[in-house]
């Protein structure tokens, strides 16, 4: 397996080891990027409650998919995993500020938002950072 040392002396992995957590976080994207298509309830309240343009909303299903797609490729592509999951990461970061500036402190930033960035952040370090 291939290794970086980074600046501040982290190990991290090229590929994914172990796989689980990438493959359950692929799986968890492209489930909520089908539920985009035609936002579900909670999900439009989400997008509503942040003030997200219903004209952008066609936007969300190819990035899930193609988060999922990178997660799946990342299994074999060095780096294509752990970079589609700090972008995962950023996303939620940039959600959660978006909940906060909409002062949305509700089931969508704390249940929705903080929780996907949870797991989005400890499948990057579980599989990626040793």
């Amino acid at each position: 397996m291939d290794f970086v040392i980074t600046a501040d002396d982290s190990i991290v992995a090229a590929l994914p080891d172990p796989v689980w957590p990438v493959v359950l976080l692929a799986l968890i994207q492209v489930v909520d990027g089908v539920l985009c298509i035609k936002p579900v309830t909670f999900i439009a309240e989400c997008f509503d409650a942040v003030h997200f343009p219903r004209k952008y909303w066609w936007v969300t299903p190819p990035i899930k998919f193609a988060a999922g797609a990178g997660l799946i490729a990342g299994i074999w592509i060095p780096y294509l995993g752990a970079l589609t999951c700090g972008a995962l990461v950023l996303y939620f970061v940039l959600a959660i500020s978006a909940h906060l500036r909409a002062r949305d402190f509700g089931r969508n930033l704390f249940v929705n938002a903080t929780g996907m960035l949870v797991i989005c952040a400890a499948t990057g370090l579980f599989s990626f950072v040793i």
